[in-house]
């Protein structure tokens, strides 16, 4: 089979890698949003069924069908939308199901018809490029912010990283992790107690609508997924230099959504943090080969659906110093090449730089992430500085 030729260790390690930061670093906020529907234990981990399985077959099916690394995760803006208004306006589990459905038809509409891919097919790709560093640029300064409260394992990871960066390149995240996993277990920093081997148990509920959970919920709900997760999304694929087919992959997770969405999936969309750790020369040095990391981070998905409650428990066990400073560090090269390229061409410069900075701002209007605020600044800026020459 091709994908076992393909298959290397430091593929597979990538995909690893973005399992640990995507899962870590956004469980909790899911957590808040199913709690906020008065979700009791079980039926949280029913979602967790629901969203790993989705995200998982999304992931390990269309990589190697493609022969590119495709990733599919959870829209983490999108759980936030949900967490707020959730409380704010006191729905049913129902009628969340209900909005999540309806949600998923727009992102299948939004697919469909290729309007979603006709709009990034016009922004440069200067612009995409900030975009993308801007989105990762903060994930790097959280890593080296995490040592003020863990600075001697931050030290280790940093000095494992270079001399690994410098004697074994391909493998300087996988040394990197291994030698920080060993620190923190040897210093007794795991919480191995959370660790609690169940397996998890889909749970159907039935959908209600009402007009105030679709204004409320799938609306916001839809425009956060767009707008904050598959926007950069695609910037990443192709700042990677990856030509995939993009409205049928938003298609398809829409189609995930809407199937799954009875059980607990509310958004399924593609990823650009975890995304970037598998589409850069770290996953493998030959382009055609790192899909191979994104089947093995799409299996890994399918096994946290399927233990739920466990696998949560097993990645969670580690501090939250040594989750910020991998995904920091694993990303430096993304964030590297998307600078250089967001600033190669001078007639672009400064739209891109002001998109880098209102990205990396992290400011949000109206319930909508720096993303597109980012991408609608660094176009604005464009049309003003380029309009009288067209």
């Amino acid at each position: 089979m091709q994908f076992f030729k393909d298959l290397s260790f430091s593929a597979a390690a990538a995909g690893f890698v973005a399992v640990l930061v995507g899962f870590t670093s956004s469980v909790a906020i899911v957590f808040q949003a199913a709690q906020s529907f008065h979700a009791p234990p079980e039926l949280i981990s029913s979602w967790m069924w629901a969203l790993g399985l989705g995200m998982g077959l999304c992931t390990a099916i269309t990589s190697p069908w493609l022969r590119k690394p495709v990733m599919v995760a959870w829209s983490t803006p999108g759980a936030a939308v949900l967490a707020t208004a959730g409380l704010a306006g006191d729905f049913s589990m129902a009628e969340a199901v209900g909005a999540f459905m309806i949600c998923a038809v727009l992102i299948v509409l939004a697919g469909a018809t290729g309007w979603f891919e006709r709009v990034m097919n016009r922004i440069p790709l200067a612009i995409a490029s900030a975009l993308l560093a801007g989105v990762l640029a903060r994930f790097g300064l959280n890593a080296f912010a995490a040592a003020q409260t863990a600075l001697p394992l931050v030290l280790w990871m940093l000095g494992s990283y270079l001399l690994a960066k410098r004697w074994l390149p391909r493998y300087a995240v996988v040394v990197t992790l291994v030698i920080a996993i060993v620190y923190v277990a040897l210093s007794g920093q795991l919480a191995s107690a959370s660790i609690n081997w169940e397996l998890a148990k889909p749970i159907l509920t039935t959908p209600s609508f009402s007009w105030a959970a679709i204004t409320s919920l799938s609306l916001p709900l839809f425009v956060v997924t767009m707008a904050s997760q598959n926007l950069p999304g695609v910037a990443a694929i192709r700042a990677a230099g990856y030509n995939m087919p993009i409205s049928r992959l938003i298609t398809i997770t829409g189609l995930t959504t809407f199937a799954l969405a009875p059980f607990g999936a509310f958004g399924l969309c593609l990823s650009s943090i975890t995304a970037a750790i598998c589409l850069g020369p770290e996953a493998h040095a030959d382009k055609a080969r790192r899909y191979a990391g994104a089947v093995v981070c799409g299996l890994i998905y399918v096994l946290i659906g399927i233990f739920g409650a466990s696998v949560t428990g097993l990645l969670t066990a580690f501090p939250k110093e040594l989750i910020a400073a991998i995904a920091g560090l694993a990303l430096l090269g993304t964030i590297g090449s998307g600078l250089t390229t967001a600033l190669a061409h001078e007639p672009h410069r400064e739209a891109a730089l002001i998109t880098f900075l209102v990205t990396l701002s992290g400011v949000s209007i109206a319930g909508i992430g720096s993303a597109f605020w980012g991408v609608l600044a660094g176009s604005l800026t464009l049309l003003v500085m380029q309009w009288p020459r067209a």
